[in-house]
């Protein structure tokens, strides 16, 4: 069995080239989120980028429960991390939706198809999701 791992709002040679262009999420990974109810709670509350401190009063889900579902939900590709930078040193971290739809398919070839269908990036929205990667490495 094969399994495809597409993003409908970018070609493959695009993607590659993309600096920006998301890793494609493991299948398991997303089967994983998409079947936790703490998970579908925190989706349906990120309509805006929110902290973790945010979501869990929103969600009335403990914090350190919170953290562990942010981060099942970013091992799928499903949330994204911002880092808000402050002048006095404190940053924090937003977390964001990052996908409109997700579709997996069994195709006539047996093979699983999963596509996870996202907005297009503005280049401001770029810049935060580069700075975080690079405060998140160093």
């Amino acid at each position: 069995m094969t399994i495809n791992v597409s993003h409908s709002d970018r070609s493959r040679e695009e993607a590659m080239g993309d600096p920006f262009a998301p890793d494609p999420p493991d299948l398991q990974d997303v089967l994983d989120a998409l079947d936790d109810t703490a998970c579908h709670t925190i989706i349906e509350h990120l309509e805006r980028p929110m902290t973790a401190a945010e979501l869990s009063e929103a969600c009335d889900i403990p914090e350190s429960t919170m953290y562990r579902k942010l981060d099942l939900l970013s091992d799928a590709s499903l949330v994204d991390e911002q880092i808000e930078v402050r002048s006095n040193g404190q940053h924090t971290t937003r977390y964001t939706r990052n996908f409109d739809a997700v579709r997996i398919e069994l195709d006539e070839d047996r093979t699983i198809d999963l596509d996870i269908e996202r907005r297009s990036q503005s280049p401001d929205e770029q810049l935060v999701e580069l700075w975080s990667d690079v405060r998140s490495e160093t």
